[in-house]
């Protein structure tokens, strides 16, 4: 299955999960595209200043794969700078938050995996 971009549906979110601006969200592929239970496969663009606010991952992990850019990521209460090339995992119960605090957009590959 190839699943071209052109094809792929963009949508923005503004204050996603309560943070702050506005986040671009390229899903590349549905739930329905896998057999395995993957509730997102995206890439989300995250301009300077905006962010996704905490949010927990119960029965689930969400992989991050930072791709450009930095950001602070609250990880379950401990904040940590992340950068691109650096992969974060959240799952069982924890949550997390991220936030753009460089100057280029922050643009991530997220997945998330039902258990």
């Amino acid at each position: 299955m190839v699943n071209k971009s052109i094809s792929q549906n963009i949508e923005i979110r503004t204050a996603m999960r309560g943070g702050p601006g506005n986040v671009q969200i390229r899903h590349h592929a549905s739930e329905a595209d896998f057999a395995a239970k993957v509730r997102l496969c995206a890439e989300m663009v995250i301009p300077p200043g905006s962010g996704i606010g905490p949010h927990d991952h119960v029965d689930e992990d969400e992989i991050y794969i930072v791709r450009y850019g930095s950001g602070i990521l609250d990880d379950n209460g401990e904040e940590k700078l992340v950068s691109a090339g650096d992969t974060i995992i959240t799952g069982r119960g924890a949550y997390h938050s991220i936030t753009n605090n460089g100057h280029e957009d922050l643009v991530i590959t997220a997945v998330i995996v039902r258990y």
